[in-house]
């Protein structure tokens, strides 16, 4: 799979030395909370193989990237785009696993990243994606790069003894090539073909 390239990082394939950075943080409920209910159980090292090794095997339905470094490749977080291609809509999920790199903008840089290889590589129509609503700074995050919230269901996850909003927020093409903030990213991001 071929490398997108950032100022800071790029977005590249899974490989099996992932794993040991995956598991510091998969089990870690400082990472996990604002996640989907899937991370709320154990994960266990099994689990873990298996999910890069599926990460690892092309699709045309799924793309998988590692969130790393841009020199040194190392492993930040990953993102994954499923895509209805009937529709024309790809569904994401991102995390920055590692704690070093929270707050400092890599999330806000890959998801700007992927929107670019989703509609402008892809041809995608519409990208979507929910959050909790405690996940406020990956809600910020997400506005900051055009997302409009489109609707809630109220209440609808129970976390930590309360009952939390599950919010649903997309962003059209049209959107993403009228905002300017977009379109630096579309200069920058470089398409590498090739894989190291």
């Amino acid at each position: 799979m071929p490398h997108i390239l950032g100022q800071r990082i790029r977005l590249r394939e899974y490989r099996k030395e992932d794993i040991e950075e995956i598991r510091k943080w998969v089990n870690d409920g400082t990472v996990t909370s604002g996640l989907d209910d899937l991370f709320q159980a154990p994960q266990s090292l099994n689990m873990t193989e298996s999910f890069v090794e599926m990460r690892m095997k092309a699709s045309h339905k799924e793309y998988a990237f590692v969130i790393a470094e841009l020199d040194s490749e190392a492993y930040m977080g990953q993102v994954d785009l499923q895509v209805d291609w009937k529709n024309r809509t790809g569904t994401f999920g991102i995390v920055i696993g590692n704690k070093a790199y929270h707050g400092a903008g890599y999330g806000e840089e890959a998801l700007r990243l992927l929107m670019v290889f989703a509609f402008d590589q892809l041809g995608l129509h519409r990208l979507q994606l929910d959050v909790i609503s405690n996940n406020e700074r990956a809600y910020r995050c997400y506005k900051r790069c055009g997302f409009t919230e489109e609707g809630r269901l109220r209440e609808r996850i129970y976390r930590d003894g309360m009952y939390l909003d599950f919010i649903a927020m997309g962003i059209l093409r049209q959107e993403f090539i009228h905002d300017e903030r977009n379109q630096a990213f579309r200069e920058l991001a470089a398409w590498n073909p090739q894989v190291t």
